[in-house]
């Protein structure tokens, strides 16, 4: 073989492994990664709008955050996007093609649990279009949940995550626990149509009674809350139900990107007897989106619009934990309220209007109200450091 054709070879395999290795990056799975069931789910897909809002950015580097980036073998966070002063100042990425065999489509990164902060801003867009009547609601006639604990509770009591079913579900120190029945870790909350989670697990179930002095059931984190929320206001919207999406998603927030929540239907569990409420709040976005849903609800909120004031009046009716988790880790752990499905009152920061959202794996949105400041991290698995990263970088 002569000298050149060696040559040309090794500049071909050359080119081969770094391609193999960047633009198409595998990122190894342990038990702390997220699964990518994009594509065998079913879902409600948005579509991205033609009038998206484009950010300005002035953006700096910052240490800290860039060799999180850089060892994220380690640290798993793939994503950091920071916002301030109207414009992106941090944006540092470094998204795999595939995770484990399962291919990123569209740059399409999941919610994780921030998808039930997602369900309940969805909630307020459907009570200012009339679907619902208000938080005060109470979940009568619906008879998909008729003779179980959820039939005729109140709408806030679910968003706040006192519906009083500790008994059967719930489990916040566990990451993929609060999707399982308690005396049935077989059953996935997620996977199964609600209907049916109801009719054999759920039927003659009794709401817990609150401890002494207290007026409601202690705070729970459930998944199947969330999924009841979500397929009540599927319930009330009835055939309006993609076009109230649209409205939130393209209209509202203006994302550039299609965004998706799964469904529990797929090729395995294919819609049957006539089911429409197949909602789950597992959602899908790109992390610029992700950004975008959180600079509209910092913009409602100071906007008062109707979904600022819905915000508005969540805060206001936010419950204390009360659960003894105090993990400095992760927003969803190191906050003392809860209301609405968003997290409040950091620990350290509690005198600030932070809302926040999280989801399993380290994936985290930070809306500081009174700074204007946003910080997004999407990431594989939670080994990073969020104390330097994320709470250092609100607090400041």
């Amino acid at each position: 073989m002569m000298l050149k054709e060696v040559v040309s070879l090794k500049h071909i395999l050359l080119i081969i492994l770094s391609v193999l290795f960047t633009d198409f990056a595998y990122a190894k799975k342990n038990k702390r990664t997220w699964d990518y069931p994009l594509n065998f789910y079913d879902n409600f897909e948005v579509k991205g709008s033609k009038n998206a809002y484009n950010f300005t950015s002035e953006l700096r580097k910052d240490a800290s955050i860039l060799k999180e980036i850089e060892n994220n073998n380690k640290t798993g966070i793939i994503g950091y996007l920071l916002y301030e002063d109207g414009k992106i100042v941090i944006d540092e990425s470094d998204i795999p093609t595939y995770v484990g065999n399962d291919m990123i489509i569209d740059g399409m990164l999941p919610s994780h649990s921030m998808g039930k902060s997602l369900v309940s801003y969805v909630t307020g867009h459907a009570i200012c279009e009339g679907y619902i009547e208000s938080v005060n609601e109470k979940l009568t006639g619906w008879k998909t949940v008729k003779n179980t604990l959820f039939e005729n509770q109140t709408l806030i009591d679910l968003l706040n995550m006192q519906a009083g079913d500790d008994k059967y579900v719930g489990e916040r120190l566990e990451p993929q626990q609060d999707n399982v029945l308690k005396k049935n870790q077989k059953v996935n909350v997620n996977t199964i149509f609600l209907v049916d989670v109801m009719e054999k697990y759920f039927q003659n179930s009794k709401r817990a009674i609150p401890s002494f002095n207290a007026k409601k059931p202690k705070y729970n984190y459930s998944a199947l809350t969330t999924n009841v929320i979500m397929n009540y206001v599927i319930y009330k919207s009835g055939n309006d139900w993609e076009t109230l999406l649209h409205k939130v998603f393209n209209e509202h927030i203006k994302v550039k990107g299609n965004v998706r929540f799964l469904q529990t239907t797929s090729r395995r569990n294919p819609p049957s007897r006539g089911i429409r409420e197949t909602g789950r709040y597992s959602f899908y976005a790109s992390r610029y989106d992700f950004l975008r849903i959180a600079k509209t609800m910092l913009d409602d909120w100071h906007k008062n619009t109707c979904a600022g004031k819905y915000l508005k009046m969540l805060y206001a009716q936010r419950i204390k934990k009360n659960d003894g988790v105090r993990e400095p880790d992760d927003v969803g752990l190191y906050t003392a309220s809860y209301g609405g499905q968003f997290h409040f009152d950091i620990y350290g920061l509690a005198k600030r209007k932070i809302i926040g959202l999280s989801g399993f794996a380290g994936q985290q949105i930070l809306i500081d109200i009174d700074e204007k400041r946003i910080i997004v991290v999407n990431s594989l698995y939670k080994n990073y450091d969020w104390k330097k990263i994320v709470y250092d970088k609100i607090k400041d």
